[in-house]
């Protein structure tokens, strides 16, 4: 998750506060003292800082309740003033978020050059694929050379349609004949990527208003770096005050000190934050929601959006009956590997898993550099099972797959050495031995709900732990504890209310 360190330096703030023996003024102040360094080191301005040390201390002295614990009253004063300044405001921000389907969105991107704008129309698009909307992809930046091919590489690689032109120098006359283009085409959110600037000057203003004016987007979302920090006001208010931004992307948020200050500055202009971007993939993709946001800030995870993950990953009904029965049948072939490690994949980045988990959050065990090298195997194994036939992907019997010759020709194919291929027939080995010998266990497939899709609510995931526990990667479900971790975790959810 982006901004670790604040996380940790404020969960550690109110973890002297619920070791001390007493709450007075003096232990009060120095969590404040704490809070408020990490906050100010993370670029947060002075101002909004010291609003949220004083909204603290206000709603702290207010609380007269008799009773109640004064540990459980700092730390939920300190919680409320963070989403405080964190919350733009805007009342109908949630419709931000959504936009209605079965008919022609036109979503109209814009920001400086060199903030992530065109990769982030991509990943925007490939978030709503997801979720069942049909994007297409228009390039309206004639300004810097080579945006209609990173356009097109981008749009290739993720299967979203697009439209641009070499010949035609008029953004808005291409926004125009794009947008008419994919609504003949019954798309039913086109995405708008416009040109940007190396600092904000009123040609790059004028033409946003022209291509505006041109597709008649019914939503502009404004993307900025959050590498920026709080310089971030600034910029969020000249483009607000230009054309009619209705929500906010900030980019560059992995790693990087400055985080705090750009979400706390973006906030402070009433500006709807709705995704983050935390890297240069796909799927380093985050919406934003600001409860959620500080509760994973905290340490206190996710649940919401890790059902959500995981419902992603899931295949429909039909499919997965007929999944199970193969399995049940002693089948275990490439093919279903390979849809399997795609479930995987879709799930996206580890470390996005985990910091969903509470407790999680801060801990640091799933690092950059260990995420990449577990999708980079399992990319790989997918690489080398794109070069079988289809007869060999459906090939039950293993030691067809090992013939020597075959190897060979799979991993030439592959562009990979055979050690590799190697490598991928003792995992398949492994994977076949513990799936299907779970499968053929009597009664485990018929204790698998009809209908997983529509059981993920957290009650139903307590009842349902086992089967939620063979869904996640084994790395997740091992750093989690186990299977009873999981099932305690899942109580705990339901404990808190999310039903």
């Amino acid at each position: 998750m982006v901004l670790n360190e604040l996380g940790a330096r404020i969960t550690k703030a109110l973890a002297a506060v619920q070791n001390s023996d007493t709450i007075d003024e003096k232990v009060l102040e120095a969590c404040l003292k704490e809070i408020c360094t990490a906050l100010l080191q993370a670029d947060v301005n002075v101002k909004i800082v010291m609003g949220l040390r004083e909204g603290v201390r206000k709603r702290v002295n207010n609380d007269k309740g008799a009773g109640h614990d004064k540990r459980k009253v700092v730390e939920t004063a300190v919680v409320a003033e963070l989403c405080s300044m964190l919350d733009s405001g805007v009342k109908d921000e949630k419709k931000q978020r959504e936009l209605a389907r079965n008919k022609p969105n036109v979503v109209m991107f814009v920001g400086l050059q060199g903030s992530g704008k065109t990769t982030t129309c991509s990943k925007y698009g490939t978030f709503y694929k997801k979720k069942g909307y049909k994007p297409a992809l228009v390039c309206a930046d004639t300004f810097r050379a080579g945006a209609f091919d990173q356009l097109k590489q981008n749009a290739t690689k993720t299967q979203i349609p697009f439209f641009g032109s070499y010949k035609e120098t008029d953004p808005a006359i291409i926004a125009q004949q794009g947008v008419d283009k994919f609504k003949e085409e019954k798309k039913d959110m086109i995405i708008v990527d416009t040109s940007g600037r190396h600092k904000q000057e009123e040609a790059l203003f004028e033409e946003m208003r022209q291509v505006a004016t041109a597709v008649k987007p019914d939503l502009v979302i404004f993307v900025m770096d959050g590498s920026i920090g709080q310089a971030a006001f600034d910029q969020a208010k000249a483009f607000r005050d230009s054309v009619e931004v209705g929500a906010v992307i900030l980019t560059k948020m992995d790693g990087h000190a400055k985080g705090g200050g750009a979400l706390s500055a973006v906030s402070a202009t009433k500006s709807p934050i709705i995704f983050l971007g935390t890297g240069e993939h796909m799927d380093e993709f985050e919406k934003f929601d600001t409860k959620t946001f500080v509760g994973r800030l905290l340490g206190r995870g996710d649940w919401k959006g890790f059902v959500e993950k995981i419902q992603d990953a899931v295949p429909e009904e039909d499919t997965q009956q007929e999944l199970m029965d193969t399995i049940q049948k002693g089948n275990f072939t490439m093919r279903i590997l390979y849809e399997q490690l795609g479930n995987i994949l879709k799930m996206g980045p580890m470390g996005q898993m985990m910091s969903m988990i509470p407790g999680f959050s801060n801990s640091g065990l799933f690092t950059k550099g260990r995420e990449n090298e577990s999708q980079a195997r399992i990319r790989k194994f997918m690489t080398l099972m794109d070069s079988m036939t289809e007869k060999e992907l459906d090939e039950n019997n293993i030691k067809v797959l090992q013939e020597p010759s075959r190897i060979e020709r799979i991993a030439r194919g592959a562009g990979r050495h055979p050690n590799d291929m190697l490598e991928l027939l003792e995992e398949y080995k492994r994977l076949r031995q513990l799936i299907v010998g779970a499968g053929k266990k009597k009664g485990l497939m018929q204790s698998m709900p009809k209908n997983m899709r529509g059981n993920m609510n957290p009650h139903n995931l307590q009842m349902n732990a086992a089967q939620m526990s063979r869904m996640l990667p084994p790395q997740v479900l091992q750093q989690i504890g186990g299977a009873g971790a999981l099932q305690g975790l899942l109580k705990q959810m339901d404990a808190s209310g999310m039903k």
